[in-house]
């Protein structure tokens, strides 16, 4: 016989561990080539793994609620064969993110730990990380108050330079500090009276606490907002939706609409499509557009429609329809909800009529729109102005003033009204 090593898969492009959740086969079952063997949780999505060999799983090396790194061994399959152990043909050279960074940075010669005092949470931190502290006059009980990104809650390169800016421009708020120096935990006394119900956290809406914490921190919000006439494209929608839905077996909403004019805006100013990475501007060739979904949970998943300005309006709903029933279903692969480079939310569907949305890192960048409500409207007539009844709707462009300055951030939200007002009504769907 053969013994398999079956390792933790790549689950999507910035996925580097996976939490074990549930054994679906145990040990001396028989398995099936593809055959859904686990269920693993990474901080986007939860996915069965499939078996890449057929056999009998003969041992379980990763324990459910174990955290284990991509490539890492999590269970041996015996299979048919001659009596060998075959095992992972390479490893990766640094066992995280922050490591590699410390080994890109810094010759291994020179990474030597600062001297700083011992943290007293018990947290990691790299030499590179300790080096910047100390450099930068933070002390220990400072440090261990940055927010880390990095695998279990570590500070990495990025989040100790971001730190260092906010520090320096004054928008970060100082730890308390006890009388011996330490750092105080910033927590806020809740008082809880009879019959109220204390309901703890699910795993994913931790993350999104933390994301969006991370987000504040680290993007300096602005929030511009257009007010758009769509009465032509509500219109146009009544008239054609039953055609549309037999023609193409899809049911016709107003988020592709909608994102299709995004999508031009995008092309006519790529630096809203773009990433910040330390003093490097990260400008995206691929327009891929997130579009967050509500679950039925109350959270909230961003699932990713890759190369969006490939499709036409017909490609766009199917894409925008398949993809928001997966994530009410919890159907959604970890490479549906990677890769993104600029977001919408539709804060509309709940009757909100604008937002001020907290964008995605590392985009720099997301448009929340809002309900399309009828409204008395001036407009202009070649016999002067008149009122009338108008379908309006606010577009809210949250984006990060590091690198977007309101000029551009105000002339892409613009330019999106722009393309929904003059909407073409004769095109056949």
């Amino acid at each position: 016989m053969a013994l398999i090593e079956m390792i933790m898969p790549k689950m999507g492009e910035s996925i580097m561990e996976g939490t074990v959740l549930t054994w679906l086969k145990k040990v001396g079952d028989e398995i099936e080539e593809d055959e859904s063997v686990l269920e693993v949780a990474t901080d986007k999505v939860d996915t069965e793994i499939p078996s890449t060999h057929a056999g009998v799983l003969k041992e379980i090396l990763a324990q459910e609620g174990d955290v284990i790194e991509v490539g890492k061994p999590i269970a041996i399959i015996s299979t048919a064969g001659d009596d060998v152990v075959v095992t992972e043909t390479s490893k990766p050279e640094t066992s995280s993110i922050e490591e590699a960074e410390v080994v890109e940075a810094i010759p291994k010669s020179k990474i030597v730990a600062t001297k700083l005092d011992v943290p007293t949470s018990g947290r990691f931190y790299s030499p590179l990380v300790l080096n910047i502290a100390k450099k930068e006059s933070i002390p220990m009980h400072e440090l261990e108050t940055v927010s880390g990104t990095g695998k279990k809650g570590r500070v990495t390169k990025k989040d100790i330079l971001a730190y260092v800016t906010d520090r320096g421009n004054g928008t970060f708020v100082a730890p308390p500090v006890a009388t011996n120096g330490k750092s105080m935990p910033a927590k806020v006394n809740v008082s809880v009276s009879a019959g109220d119900e204390i309901i703890q956290m699910d795993r994913m809406r931790k993350i999104i606490a933390e994301r969006m914490v991370d987000s504040k921190r680290i993007s300096p919000h602005v929030t511009s907002f257009v007010e758009a006439d769509v009465t032509d494209i509500v219109q146009w929608r009544n008239k054609v939706k039953d055609q549309f839905f037999r023609s193409q077996g899809e049911k016709l909403t107003f988020t592709p609409i909608l994102m299709e004019a995004i999508i031009k805006a995008i092309k006519d100013f790529p630096m809203i499509n773009i990433s910040l990475d330390g003093d490097n501007i990260i400008k995206k060739k691929a327009i891929n557009v997130g579009m967050a979904v509500a679950l039925p949970t109350g959270n909230l998943i961003v699932p990713v429609i890759k190369n969006a300005d490939q499709y036409n309006l017909a490609g766009l709903t199917k894409q925008v329809n398949d993809l928001a029933k997966r994530a009410r279903e919890n159907n959604l692969k970890p490479d549906d909800l990677s890769g993104g480079t600029y977001t919408i939310s539709n804060v509309g569907s709940f009757g909100n009529v604008m937002g001020t949305p907290i964008i995605v890192q590392p985009q720099v960048a997301i448009l929340a729109l809002g309900a399309i409500i009828k409204k008395p409207a001036v407009i202009e007539t070649p016999h002067g102005d008149a009122i009338a009844i108008r379908h309006k709707m606010f577009l809210s462009h949250s984006y990060d003033h590091r690198v977007v300055d309101g000029a551009l951030g105000g002339m892409f939200v613009r330019r999106v009204a722009d393309y929904l007002e003059s909407f073409d009504v004769e095109q056949v769907v």
